[in-house]
């Protein structure tokens, strides 16, 4: 039966549009190191799941198929539901147990059947996670042979016990990942008893992970940008970057990418600046306002992912809905990248909007949600919650947004991920 959901599960994801919910799994240093992929059947982020098998098939079929491997993880390993029924399937193989780890759920009943599949699996390379851990006993000792993540459920088990269960886990030589994290004080209590990977809405919320140190390279950075808004002639620009050479590195590695070189080395700072245009330069010093100081690299960064596909994402989106204003696309590329400035610098968003002097609409789009773009942002922000009601409300308040179906937002989101994607991949093969 699962071949036929698993092709059912395909059949459906041509005639409607292609859903895949993840969660970032993150390490001590609040870096992404891989996603829970979850089955959704609509932007609305709850999980209807009324099969399990069904539901595994889905996300399988999309993640592999409709959207893509690279689009949904990046470089990222992805944590996939498995029933004791898909185990047994073949629906295992078509996963590359490189990209997939297999997370076993709470309901499955263990035997020596299942315990010899799992051993089995493993050999062929594959990755257990053990789901929903809230007890020390008898069932979870037997099983820890077989698995390799222990996912230990914060919500659900006696907080008492948790160094207890901890150090059993660690004992036997597996990985402990905690779940439902959602407090600073949950998380660095976590660290010190030995977990490794933390995973919750907690992390949902990149301020409270963004205690910065204050950097020099920051003011450079604020002032490239104000230079660059005033339309600069190529000497002026030329003047500020040499002010700065660590982004002028930056900028020879942006110039030097497949998406500007064209196969040819670019040597100088003036052809630099011509191969990436002002344009691509502005971005990128956004993003690198992001990036100072924090020390992780840019697939793994939590903050700058998401900013850096909810700008795409407004950019897309306005386009959409005037293809043919590129200020109104420009904008709201704007209005997204700044829009948690104010995060990275620790200073209230006013103030530094002030300093970064943005044209009024980007403004009080930021601080008032006022205007299209501020119902852009409203809507950006309400899909990455997968919050319906709210992308409705903000429909209501701006007819004109009318074009941003529940379909197109889905479709908007998955070209938002892949383009982050493709440029973070480019970053990094650039710095090596």
């Amino acid at each position: 039966m699962p071949q036929s959901q698993l092709k059912h599960a395909r059949d459906d994801s041509r005639s409607e549009s292609v859903y895949v919910g993840r969660q970032p799994i993150l390490d001590c240093c609040g870096a992404v190191v891989a996603y829970e992929l979850l089955f959704r059947d609509s932007p609305d982020n709850h999980a209807r799941v009324h099969d399990d098998v069904q539901a595994t098939a889905h996300v399988v079929a999309r993640t592999m198929g409709e959207i893509g491997v690279p689009a949904v993880l990046g470089n990222s390993p992805g944590f996939v539901n498995m029933s004791r029924e898909l185990l047994f399937d073949d629906i295992v193989h078509l996963m590359h147990p490189e990209r997939f780890v297999l997370e076993l759920l709470e309901t499955i009943e263990f035997d020596e059947t299942l315990l010899e599949r799992c051993a089995q699996l493993r050999r062929a390379g594959f990755r257990f996670a053990l789901d929903d851990v809230t007890t020390l006993d008898d069932r979870l000792l037997a099983v820890l042979p077989y698995v390799d993540i222990v996912k230990v459920d914060l919500l659900g088990m006696d907080r008492a016990r948790l160094p207890e269960l901890a150090r059993a886990v660690k004992r036997h030589g597996k990985k402990l990942l905690v779940e439902k994290v959602e407090s600073v004080e949950e998380f660095q209590r976590a660290k010190r008893l030995g977990f490794e990977y933390f995973q919750g809405y907690f992390f949902a919320r990149p301020q409270v992970l963004s205690v910065r140190r204050a950097s020099p390279a920051r003011s450079s950075l604020l002032r490239l940008l104000s230079v660059l808004a005033s339309d600069p002639g190529m000497s002026e620009l030329e003047t500020e970057l040499k002010r700065n050479p660590d982004i002028v590195v930056q900028l020879m590695r942006l110039a030097n990418s497949g998406a500007f070189s064209r196969g040819r080395r670019i040597g100088s700072l003036r052809e630099a600046i011509a191969a990436a245009g002002t344009r691509q330069l502005t971005s990128w010093t956004q993003l690198l306002l992001y990036a100072e100081g924090r020390n992780l690299p840019w697939r793994t960064d939590p903050l700058l992912q998401l900013v850096g596909t909810r700008a795409r994402f407004m950019e897309q989106a306005a386009r959409v809905l005037s293809d043919s204003n590129e200020s109104f696309a420009d904008a709201a590329y704007m209005t997204g990248i700044f829009s948690l400035v104010h995060i990275v610098l620790d200073m209230q968003p006013a103030e530094i909007l002030d300093k970064l002097a943005l044209a009024a609409p980007i403004r009080s789009a930021i601080l008032d949600g006022e205007g299209a773009l501020g119902a852009l942002l409203g809507i950006a922000q309400a899909a990455e919650r997968g919050d319906l009601n709210a992308i409705h409300a903000a429909r209501e308040v701006q007819p004109g947004l009318d074009a941003l179906t529940p379909a197109e937002l889905a479709k908007l989101q998955v070209e938002a991920a892949s383009w982050y994607t493709e440029h973070t991949v480019e970053q990094e093969s650039g710095e090596g």
